[in-house]
């Protein structure tokens, strides 16, 4: 299974459009899940890298359309993810010229789990 794969079988609802305009989508990648053997063995979460990718995937399904990244303006991971979590994200899309701005919050039970912004790209 692949990270494109693995977040695929993790998507849980979304997305959804609130009256804002911002897209909600809920993930939860079990224990089983391949990614967490590696990462790590005794205290296994989900990689930083997972966040970015969800986000991107996430603005793939909202504009049913290829998007490449171009840019990680922000990353920042404010606590782990550990397996079974609920993961919510919730996704702003803007349009600049040919880029696609993504920003995007991730949440456990309510807690900040972490925040990205992408420039996206239908073009790679």
């Amino acid at each position: 299974m692949n990270l494109r794969d693995s977040i695929r079988a993790a998507r849980v609802s979304g997305p959804e459009t609130n009256a804002e305009g911002t897209a909600l989508f809920t993930f939860c990648f079990p224990a089983s899940d391949p990614t967490f053997a590696g990462h790590f063995p005794t205290r296994p979460l989900l990689p930083g890298v997972f966040q970015l990718e969800i986000a991107r995937i996430a603005a793939e399904l909202t504009l049913n359309q290829s998007l490449f990244v171009r840019e990680i303006t922000k990353a920042k991971f404010l606590r782990p993810i550990i397996p079974d979590e609920t993961l919510r994200v919730e996704l702003k899309l803007a349009e600049k010229a040919d880029m696609i701005q993504v920003r995007a919050s991730f949440s456990v039970t309510g807690q900040a789990a972490g925040e990205t912004i992408l420039q996206l790209t239908r073009n790679q």
